[in-house]
């Protein structure tokens, strides 16, 4: 894999097809809607997080407005879960991750329902929501998320989660976490869960680790950070995150690989492990195995091993629901291709492209995607890794186009720039 390039370029590289992919349908979007007030259809968008609000976007924008685009989401605003690791080491307000919705409606015209969804008729195509009434559609974009399985975790039930908190969707946990840390008297310990990949965002718990352990490190240096992970080693920028504990948080950071908790005991927060082995911290935070969202599961998309949701990946769309495209951490991810907010957004992208050309009336044609993952490991320093995914024809799946992407040589004020302008990049890019 390529080393870091400190050229600027480097930032349109990382943030990759979010950008080159908008260009990719070219002149034939423009014809797309015919004669002027020409309509193409409905579409309704289920949840405006990386993925849902992006597709709701871009289906407005390539269709030059003629679909009627509804997007349905139960929170008033946006809240950035990637950023929020930031929050948690002191380095990053808690409102710089909460964004308006209101440029979907004012720049595209989109009519944004703030509701719940209680049902999905797949057959009449209808939307069901408990508040705002139904909405029937020709396509429908189910953008999720996941939900965790809690009874993965014994004992993790609502009592236990209301003290030991995941923080892991962006939110109030976030806060009441941060809330945690600053209330540990210095000499306590911080343990961290991670489950079995896959989860959202791979390398996320281990910039989850390094931000806690920089805050111990310049506010309680007599704390530690224990990390028990359910796989056998770090994941997601493995030589990196290693060499950055090493050099940095040695006698602050204990790794464990795994190391699969599925015991808790909220009275005394001693978690335990697969194997019969405990551990206690003075704050815990698990993060339990994931799956596709309950609505997916209404929505009868859910058919990979009970979790996840599988789709033809040129459109996104459902293998076992006609007329519905899914995007983001509800997938069964294609090989090699991370459940991150970047790769959420691009699958925005390629749904809206599919469908604006199929209601169109002609082919929807495979689109490139790229991800990067940006991790800080301090206050200042972040590391990297990105990739190209091409769709294959014989495997009717996107692989990682040989030779592209890379992984940081070593962690750098520089890629901590790139690393926050990239938020910036992608927050404008979904909701203005």
């Amino acid at each position: 894999m390529s080393c870091f390039n400190p050229d600027r370029r480097r930032l349109l590289h990382a943030f990759g097809a979010s950008t080159a992919l908008a260009a990719i349908p070219g002149s034939s979007f423009a014809a797309a809607t015919g004669k002027p007030g020409k309509k193409l259809g409905r579409v309704v968008v289920i949840g405006a997080g990386f993925g849902g609000a992006t597709a709701a976007k871009y289906l407005r924008k390539w269709s030059g407005g003629a679909l009627d685009v509804t997007l349905v989401e139960r929170n008033k605003q946006f809240i950035s879960c990637p950023t929020s690791n930031e929050v948690l080491g002191g380095n990053r307000s808690y409102d710089s991750l909460v964004h308006s919705y209101d440029g979907l409606r004012k720049n595209w015209g989109i009519r944004l329902v703030h509701a719940s969804v209680t049902g999905i008729d797949a057959d009449r195509r209808r939307v069901r929501t408990d508040s705002a009434g139904d909405f029937e559609y020709d396509r429908l974009v189910l953008s999720p998320g996941f939900d965790f399985i809690y009874s993965g975790i014994e004992g993790y039930d609502a009592k236990a989660q209301e003290t030991i908190l995941h923080a892991w969707k962006a939110g109030p946990q976030t806060l009441a976490l941060r809330k945690q840390l600053e209330d540990l008297p210095d000499g306590g310990t911080y343990v961290l869960s991670i489950p079995k990949a896959p989860y959202r965002c791979p390398p996320g718990p281990y910039e989850r680790a390094s931000q806690i352990a920089w805050y111990f490190k310049t506010h309680k240096p007599r704390s530690k950070v224990i990390i028990l992970d359910a796989n056998d080693k770090v994941i997601s920028k493995e030589k990196l995150f290693l060499g950055v504990w090493e050099n940095d948080y040695k006698g602050i950071i204990e790794y464990r690989p795994g190391w699969n908790v599925v015991t808790v005991d909220a009275a005394t927060n001693i978690v335990t492990s697969e194997l019969g082995d405990k551990e206690r911290g003075d704050v815990l935070n698990l993060l339990p195995p994931q799956r596709a969202a309950d609505i997916a599961r209404t929505a009868g998309v859910v058919n990979v091993n009970d979790r996840w949701a599988d789709v033809e990946w040129i459109s996104l769309e459902s293998t076992a629901v006609k007329n519905i495209h899914v995007l983001g951490d509800a997938l069964q991810a294609a090989p090699l291709m991370p459940k991150s907010g970047h790769m959420a957004n691009q699958h925005g992208k390629a749904a809206a492209a599919a469908i604006v050309e199929t209601l169109s009336g002609r082919e929807a044609q495979p689109t490139l995607m790229a991800n990067t993952c940006y991790s800080l490991v301090d206050d200042k320093r972040a590391i990297h890794v990105d990739s190209v995914h091409r769709y294959n024809p014989e495997k009717k799946v996107p692989l990682v186009v040989e030779g592209s992407g890379g992984v940081s040589k070593e962690a750098s004020v520089e890629e901590g720039l790139y690393t926050r302008a990239w938020a910036t990049t992608i927050w404008k890019d979904i909701l203005t």
